[in-house]
Parts: structure tokens; sequence; C-alpha cells
């Protein structure tokens, strides 16, 4: 595909981008949608589709065997058996598929698209940039039916209420092929999400004893204070303050418990350079003062604590 002219146009000079209703042709589209083969244009351009936009057409490409790669705006991209692509008007590309790809591709006016999404905010805005998706098995068997039926009352020319029924599937396939990069955009942030957590908790075993803020963590982290809360919150209930608040506290106890150390120097240990603050906010989360904590446990020769405190975090 690298070597290949799929980023120039047929008889273009290198570097423009042509504009088109279909691919190759000029004139607006005539009809309600279009539906077609993947290979019935792909095969009279040796497979490769170059670089090109429609400024009126909002297409959606839905691979059933075979492979590829194609170019959107955000990159290149690999294409397998049930990958779905949408390309909103607008929006340059191209594709390179093998020889024998099977699937269609469902070309839809962007009033169309438009009017029928004006009530869908979450799909609008998922539709709203071109993304290519892996889809789950039932709604690659429920988008191969759709994509079938619009194909097959697409040839059927002249039959009462072909519009109407093209309308209708179109807005079917639009509603799913929606809902599924809804769902695949969902993943993708949940497990970014994930590894900014894991990358949070590892940063702050490092640097619980220092006076980070939350601003800290999150420069460290590449992303900004109220991401970085947002992801803390949804997983844990907790802004990154408590969290780190929380493990600050945890080592309090700890080094309470288990050394000799006064109150004040466990607080400046843990970054507190006022002891004062360090027992106001000891006591706000432990429940009592560094001094009634330590008094609450006794450490025999042994190191075995008896008492009714556990310094070990709940």
């Amino acid at each position: 595909m690298y070597d290949s002219n799929i980023m120039r146009a047929p008889g273009s000079q290198a570097g423009s981008i042509r504009s088109y209703s279909l691919f190759g042709e000029l004139g607006q589209l005539p009809d309600v949608l279009h539906c077609e083969t993947i290979a019935a244009r792909s095969v009279l351009h040796s497979w490769e589709l170059a670089s090109h936009r429609h400024s009126r057409l909002h297409q959606l490409l839905l691979l059933r065997e075979g492979s590829g790669k194609a170019w959107l705006e955000s990159g290149f991209v690999a294409l397998g058996r049930q990958t779905l692509v949408n390309v909103p008007a607008g929006d340059v590309h191209a594709f390179s598929f093998s020889p024998g790809t099977q699937g269609w591709v469902l070309s839809l006016p962007d009033e169309l698209v438009a009017q029928q999404l004006g009530n869908e905010p979450v799909l609008s805005h998922s539709l709203a940039r071109a993304v290519a998706v892996s889809l789950k098995a039932d709604a690659a068997t429920q988008l191969q039916s759709l994509f079938s039926s619009v194909l097959e009352s697409y040839g059927q020319e002249g039959a009462p209420g072909r519009s109407l029924v093209l309308r209708g599937l179109g807005t079917a396939v639009l509603g799913l092929a929606g809902r599924a990069v809804a769902e695949a955009s969902a993943h993708a942030a949940d497990s970014v999400g994930s590894r900014v957590l894991k990358r949070f908790e590892a940063l702050l075993e490092q640097q619980f004893c220092s006076a980070w803020r939350v601003s800290d963590y999150a420069q460290a982290l590449g992303v900004t204070p109220t991401h970085l809360s947002r992801l803390a919150r949804g997983a844990t209930g907790s802004p990154v303050s408590r969290l780190v608040e929380a493990r600050r506290m945890r080592e309090a106890r700890r080094q309470l418990a288990y050394t000799t150390a006064s109150v004040a120097a466990v607080g400046e240990l843990l970054g507190f350079d006022d002891p004062a603050h360090f027992s106001r906010v000891f006591a706000r989360t432990c429940g009592c003062s560094p001094r009634a904590f330590r008094a609450s446990v006794t450490q025999p020769a042994d190191g075995s604590f008896v008492g009714h405190v556990d310094p070990s975090p709940p």
C-alpha cells in the first residue's frame, strides 16, 4: 500500500485531492442513497481508491471477507473481516483492498445524516470523525444483514415504496454503526484511562512522601488535573487529592506505630512543613490525633502489636 498510488487521484497532479460524489463521479447523487459492493468500484481501479473526499456524502464501509488498508485523516489503519469504516462528509480518505475483498459501501447524503442524527448527540459525535472499528460478532451479523437488505432494495428501481424502504434501512445502518463506533470509542477511552491510573498508582508510591499536588501528578502523567481526577473518581469514587492523602496517612500510621520518631518528624517525612497541619489532616482522616493513635497501640520487645487500633489501612 505504501508503494502504491493510493494517495494520488488518477490523472491528478501529485499532492492534489479530488472531490467526488461517488469515487470517480463528479455529478451529484441522484438517489435517496447509494449502495454497492466494495468490489464493484474497486476492481475498476486495481483494488485501490486514491485519496479523495466527498463534500456532501457520508460513507460507511463494511468488510465481510478479505483485508486491506485505509488512509484516514488520523493515519493508516489495517482493515480485516468484520471491520466497519466511518467516513464523514468532507474527510479525505483512500483505500487499498486485497483482490476479492467482499463487503459493502453505503453512501448517505449529509442532509439525511444530519436529519436522522439530530436527536442523537452521542451517535452524532461518534460519527463525526473518520474511524475504523472491529465489530463484535452480534453487531457484525446485524449490520451485514442490513447492508445486504439495502443493496437488494437499492437494485429494485421502480418498486413501490423503494425510497421509503431505503431511507428506513439507511437510518437503521446509521444507528447501529453509530452505536458500534460509540462503544468502541468508550472501550478505547477506558483502556487508556486504565493505563493512566496504573501509572498514577506507581507514581504515587514514589512520590507520596513529597508535597506533590494533584497538578504535579497530572503533569508527570501528561494529562490535565481535571481528567486525572475524573479517571480516579470513576475507578475509586474518590478524587486524586483524597487518594494521595490516604496514602500519606497510611504511611503516617505505620511510622507512628512502628517507630519512635516524633509526631513532627513523621509529618516532615511525609512532606508536611507544619506539624499542626499534619495533625489536623491525620485527625480528619483517622478519627484521632497522631499522639492519641500512638497511645492506643503498644510495641513490645518482640515487635508484635497489642491494642484496639490497627495501624494498617482499612
